[in-house]
């Protein structure tokens, strides 16, 4: 005879910082930097069908009260919607190098301290290797392992994040998004 039963739950695989940033950029329709109001149904709604295809019986939790559990544990600002930090603290993301990013610049005097730190040749842009410069030394402060092609990832998946006019460089607006 079988044990007890426990609940069915999903087991996501790690995702990588690309196949995150393309998570956050389906729910964020609007490009604003928050899954909020009907991109939030939306999710809710998406995870509601992952649960249904998982075995969970969607007549025995209520979707609202769900709804209400999840925010209450994950939406750390109590503002209502998701942003991106919260999201990574969610999905279970490889090496969660966006929370990592996050912490390292927490302050507005921090951020500027990395950005004068790394805007090595002054132009007023962190280009594409000063990045990588940055994220290897965010890596190596975190103990977090990392290889050549990880790093490069990395770079491109802050570019695309940050990169809003697509010049290949962060500019100060861009980077303090």
């Amino acid at each position: 005879m079988a044990g007890p039963q426990q609940a069915p739950h999903l087991h996501l695989a790690e995702l990588t910082a690309s196949q995150f940033l393309d998570v956050w950029r389906h729910f964020d329709a609007d490009g604003n930097g928050y899954i909020e109001g009907k991109e939030l149904e939306n999710f809710f709604q998406e995870l509601e069908s992952a649960r249904k295809g998982a075995g969970v019986d969607p007549k025995k939790d209520n979707l609202g009260d769900k709804m209400k559990e999840f925010m209450h544990k994950y939406d750390k600002n109590a503002d209502g919607k998701i942003e991106m930090a919260e999201l990574a603290q969610i999905l279970p993301t490889e090496e969660n190098f966006l929370l990592c990013f996050r912490q390292h610049v927490g302050s507005s005097s921090e951020f500027m301290e990395a950005w004068r730190r790394y805007d090595t040749d002054r132009s007023g842009y962190i280009e594409a290797n000063e990045l990588k410069g940055f994220l290897s030394d965010l890596l190596k402060k975190a103990n977090r392992p990392y290889d050549e092609p990880k790093l490069q990832e990395y770079t491109q998946t802050i570019l695309r994040m940050f990169d809003m006019n697509g010049d290949g460089k962060l500019g100060l607006s861009e980077m303090s998004r």
